[in-house]
């Protein structure tokens, strides 16, 4: 037996001007999750579904980009994404490209559970939610007024951009421009910030799990995939450790940065927190990004290279922080 812990992200790279309601509003979100989680774990629920019912939660508050209030996609359509991944047997689920699917994590969920595959895609992930019978919305209960008019922005300075949540009107600081945009791929994009949410747990059981859900890149491409639904990149979990990724998808898929936390806690000897420093620091190059782990020991850690991380964090033995910054 081990104490069980639980952490909770909305995104890493925060806009230093974001709205000081913006971020009370995010951290009660996080608080209110990171209760839920606590809660389902104090009521002896398994790692594998304090995940899944932790990421519901935030899909369906638009706070963040997954579920309902997800980025907009070129076409001003949602694609959501997202995967779950059980650490005992390291089985797993992931989905992308889709428009109806209420709850993305749950179905990624049946792909593990109900399905011979680990992963399905747009059209082939839309029938199965649809044999399955999962809850499913028209396209626009997933569609914000705010995002409609972060499109429009982004359409405007012709970026991709990944601050899907700043506010379109009345806070003119908190635009899409930025003196030193990062690159992707060799590009520049804007940046500010959260996308994807994700939940990471150990029972106390000592079983590890992870979940990661997104809407992706606002003014993306269609049919673009980002790390949230790679098991390895975005997502991963094992005996050793639960990891939820979150930041610049490209970096973070090259970087292959959640089974990196594993592979350096296996194969270095590393313990939790400084696995975590190290990929953070050592494998992102000049990409931006955070994550958020457990271990099979009951340790919670996160980290992030940008500027501030929507996060969460609780364990057994009573403790409990719910933040943004450093």
């Amino acid at each position: 037996m081990v104490g069980w812990a639980i952490a909770v992200h909305g995104g890493a790279g925060v806009d230093p001007n974001l709205p000081t309601e913006r971020q009370e509003q995010a951290k009660q979100l996080l608080a209110r999750c990171l209760n839920l989680g606590i809660s389902a774990l104090r009521s002896s629920a398994s790692a594998i579904d304090v995940v899944e019912l932790v990421v519901r939660e935030l899909e369906t508050d638009p706070i963040f980009n997954s579920g309902r209030g997800s980025a907009l996609t070129e076409k001003g359509t949602v694609e959501m994404e997202a995967s779950i991944m059980d650490g005992p047997r390291r089985r797993c689920g992931a989905v992308s490209g889709l428009t109806t699917v209420k709850n993305p994590v749950s179905l990624a969920r049946l792909v593990m559970d109900k399905s011979p595959h680990s992963y399905l895609a747009f059209s082939g992930a839309e029938s199965f939610a649809k044999q399955m019978g999962v809850e499913r919305e028209e396209n626009d209960y997933f569609i914000t007024q705010d995002n409609v008019g972060m499109l429009k922005q982004a359409k405007e300075a012709n970026s991709i951009v990944f601050d899907y949540r700043i506010p379109t009107n009345g806070f003119e600081s908190c635009g899409v421009e930025v003196e030193s945009p990062i690159q992707m791929n060799g590009l520049p994009i804007s940046v500010y910030a959260p996308e994807t949410v994700g939940c990471v747990v150990v029972d106390s059981q000592g079983r590890c799990a992870a979940a990661t859900s997104t809407g992706g890149l606002m003014n993306k491409r269609t049919g673009r995939i980002g790390d949230s639904p790679l098991i390895g990149a975005g997502t991963y979990a094992c005996d050793l450790c639960g990891v939820s990724c979150t930041g610049e998808g490209e970096a973070i898929i090259r970087a292959t940065l959640a089974r990196e936390v594993a592979a350096v806690m296996e194969y270095k000897g590393l313990g939790l927190q400084e696995a975590v420093d190290f990929v953070i620091k050592e494998r992102l190059d000049e990409g931006k990004a955070g994550l958020i782990a457990v271990s099979n020991k009951g340790e919670v850690a996160y980290g992030f290279n940008c500027v501030g991380m929507f996060r969460g964090c609780a364990t057994q033995d009573g403790f409990m922080e719910v933040g943004i910054w450093e």
